[in-house]
């Protein structure tokens, strides 16, 4: 199984994900989140397999999503406008996003991780 690992490398959850998944040799493409960010295409395919909900796609500690007053937005947009809105910036997007194509896991938690990609 091969993984792709959407991660942003001065992310501390990010470099912690890396190791967890380096310490268990799994296989993966580590991308950049902010040099080359998801498509909204690639966004949705992730939302719509995460069975999470989209506000949870946004990296609400972020400076860009203060600086954005992304928080008011949530309460009145659409699932359109608020794919666009995280297409548009790398650093909106919670991180690290970890895909096999199937499943999607978003942050990282060590359980999740276990759950979901040891098999």
């Amino acid at each position: 199984m091969s993984l792709t690992f959407y991660w942003y490398p001065k992310c501390g959850t990010c470099r912690n994900a890396k190791k967890w998944l380096d310490e268990h040799q799994l296989s993966y493409e580590a991308i950049h989140i902010v040099e080359n960010p998801p498509s909204r295409e690639k966004l949705q395919e992730f939302y719509q397999k995460s069975g999470l909900e989209l506000k949870k796609f946004f990296n609400t500690s972020g400076l860009k999503y203060r600086e954005l007053g992304v928080k008011d937005k949530l309460k009145t947009a659409s699932e359109d406008e608020l794919l666009d809105l995280l297409a548009s910036d790398g650093m909106l997007i919670k991180r690290p996003i970890v895909t096999d194509g199937n499943k999607v896991t978003l942050g990282f938690k060590e359980e999740e991780f276990e759950k979901n990609w040891l098999q």
